[in-house]
């Protein structure tokens, strides 16, 4: 599943750990019957350890928490959302190459 680079985020967590992080905050909105959520999670991982201090990774379960998707319109897994500040600044639904999600995060950092 996810490795030390990344954060398991629930539904009760959610507020503290990505709305009020200092740092630009990737979720990864997945479930474990999604095969494109199977697919895109290597690529997750390369990620969380490629900007590991500039950017958190987290990954939510949208079987296990479903009140935080709905809160942001996830219709579709996997979902990628891009916080900073408490605000959503991107969204990337579906499987993508790392450069998306790379271009995505590179946005907002510095």
């Amino acid at each position: 599943m996810a490795s030390h680079a990344i954060m398991e985020v629930t539904d009760a967590n959610f507020d503290a750990d990505v709305l009020k992080s200092e740092q630009p905050v990737l979720i990864d909105f997945w479930a474990t019957w999604c095969g494109p959520c199977r697919a895109l999670a290597p690529i997750v991982d390369e990620v969380a350890q490629a900007y590991q201090g500039k950017v958190k990774v987290a990954k939510m379960d949208v079987d296990r928490n479903s009140a935080t998707p709905m809160r942001y319109g996830v219709r579709g897994i996997p979902t990628l959302l891009v916080f900073k500040g408490g605000q959503v600044k991107e969204q990337i639904v579906g499987y993508v190459p790392k450069e998306t999600i790379q271009k995505a995060l590179d946005k907002h950092i510095g």
